[in-house]
């Protein structure tokens, strides 16, 4: 599996890329080759705010439905939209265009909390 050195990790299986006072957010390559061909992604509201564990997107696949959590508390300020179109973007490039949503973070310090890539490998194994 791959699992970006400079990304953080939530145990729910989403990744996060800081940039600035903003994140990034997907699931990653273990979490979409696990859920197989994604086929639709509800995207959360620009502007919703949420906090940290709570449910924000839906990713359906040919195998389940996955709840997409907020690592952290923030609002929603950017979607990707191209997931609408084309939600396989998640397994095709999973830390690249198949990103789902942007946060602006509450508290900055709260990315602390997440796992850096070898915490992530050994929970993931």
């Amino acid at each position: 599996m791959n699992v970006p050195d400079d990304l953080r990790y939530s145990e729910s299986h989403e990744w996060i890329k800081r940039e600035g006072e903003n994140i990034r957010v997907g699931i990653t390559d273990h979490a979409q080759a696990e859920l197989t061909d994604v086929v639709f992604v509800e995207l959360p509201k620009v502007g919703r705010t949420a906090n940290t564990k709570e449910a924000i997107a839906v990713i359906e696949s040919v195998k389940a439905a996955s709840d997409i959590y907020a690592p952290v508390k923030g609002t929603v300020v950017e979607t990707n939209k191209a997931l609408e179109t084309n939600p396989a973007l998640i397994n095709t490039d999973p830390y690249g265009e198949g990103w789902i949503f942007v946060l602006k973070l509450d508290q900055p310090g709260d990315l602390e909390n997440l796992k850096d890539a070898a915490a992530y490998k050994q929970q993931i194994g």
